[in-house]
């Protein structure tokens, strides 16, 4: 027989940005929300397990479009050569800390040795407990480019970039990632500064959307910026320079933002007393202004926004998407755009708005339970009462 449970009593924000439902209810089979309405309305319904959350705000749970689950967010998370079976171990680790957070679903944004997407297939075979994701294998850069010494592939000119595009491909990609620009954990380079070029961003970005799959790019200044939505980039993650032109151009495309403020917030606050790179320390700081003002100018000029933590980075804990949510909240955004831009909007920004990313009929059952309404005190995320993922509570 299947199984079915009806919750009822609670207030429903379903990520779309509409007005929350009062006293609503839905009811969860073979993992899906299968109805939704106010308790109300409630007809009889025979062989339902009733789950009473009165006085709680239900949600979607929160999708992160920028992770390393690789990583681990010391001061230097570059410095260290760990095994592949180290790498493995922390990654299993990392993965039970976003769920646990509230992040059911999320997307890796440069592992290591393709050890993402063995740990993604993991998951999705119910060989690790985390949320499901999407990989992107190893970045794409320039040689000696930002990432590199994180594990990406180097590769130089056209031809040698949609090389190793098809390489991640081949390893089972389910996006690629591509360096326009300079960052701040690569030592001897600097945000602003474009590296790979529009032509071989075009490259990898014709291979990934040849098989139907989405691009993201690493890009901070306004050249790289630029040369990437010329390619046809379908994310930019961190933004750190825009100008008026580039985001009429990302407001014309489509492009979405992934602003990663918490990634800059949390090197600057915790400094090289915490071990950081002193060159790391430098750049954040002389970046984090210009990086608040562009995605002020962004939102307010329309630009879609996704949320993402680029967690794996200093001090930029495995399960932070409740900070990232309130940056963008201190930053410009509304309460309830920093929730959609969380769930709805990152879940279009992924392409996987049809099943996930708000609760809606015929979509997976992965929500949060919360004491709170977030609407009124976003610092309730931090704190939350459960966690289901695909109908089933883990937390």
């Amino acid at each position: 027989m299947t199984e079915k449970k009806l919750y009822k009593g609670f207030t429903l924000i379903n990520g779309t940005g509409e007005t929350p439902i009062e006293n609503a209810f839905f009811i969860v089979e073979e993992k899906r929300v299968v109805k939704i309405g106010n308790a109300a309305d409630l007809e009889n319904h025979d062989n339902v397990e009733v789950i009473d959350l009165t006085g709680k705000t239900v949600m979607p749970g929160l999708i992160n479009s920028h992770v390393h689950i690789n990583m681990e967010p010391v001061g230097d998370p570059f410095a260290s050569n760990d095994s592949d079976a180290k790498i493995a171990f922390r990654t299993a680790a990392n993965l039970k800390k976003h769920l646990y957070a509230g992040t059911t679903f999320f997307r890796d944004l440069g592992g290591n040795r393709f050890i993402d997407i063995e740990a993604r297939d993991a998951v999705n075979s119910g060989l690790l407990e985390g949320p499901e994701f999407l990989a992107a294998g190893q970045c794409i850069c320039m040689t000696g480019g930002h990432g590199w010494s994180a594990g990406g592939r180097e590769a130089d000119g056209p031809d040698e970039v949609r090389k190793a595009a098809r390489e991640q491909l081949r390893a089972g990609a389910d996006l690629l990632k591509v360096m326009a620009t300079g960052g701040v954990m690569t030592k001897g380079v600097e945000p602003g500064s474009p590296q790979l070029s529009e032509e071989e961003m075009r490259a990898a970005i014709e291979e990934a959307h040849n098989v139907g799959k989405k691009t993201a790019t690493h890009a901070q200044g306004t050249v790289g910026i630029k040369n990437a939505v010329r390619a046809g980039i379908d994310s930019v993650e961190h933004a750190i320079f825009l100008d008026d032109e580039l985001i009429e151009m990302m407001v014309a495309r489509g492009t979405y933002i992934v602003p990663t403020l918490a990634a800059v917030d949390f090197i600057v606050k915790n400094g090289t007393e915490a071990g950081i790179p002193e060159y790391a320390v430098r750049k954040a700081k002389s970046v984090q202004e210009a990086h608040k003002e562009s995605i002020r100018k962004a939102y307010k000029a329309g630009v879609k926004i996704a949320m993402g933590t680029d967690s794996g980075t200093p001090f930029n804990l495995h399960g932070s998407a409740p900070y990232e949510v309130k940056l963008l909240n201190e930053c410009c955004m509304t309460p309830m755009d920093a929730l959609v831009a969380a769930t709805k909007g990152s879940a279009d920004c992924l392409g996987i708005l049809e099943n996930y990313g708000t609760l809606e009929e015929g979509k997976f059952a992965d929500f949060l339970v919360l004491d709170e309404n977030p609407l009124d005190n976003l610092d309730t995320l931090f704190n939350i009462n459960s966690v289901y993922k695909l109908g089933r509570k883990v937390r």
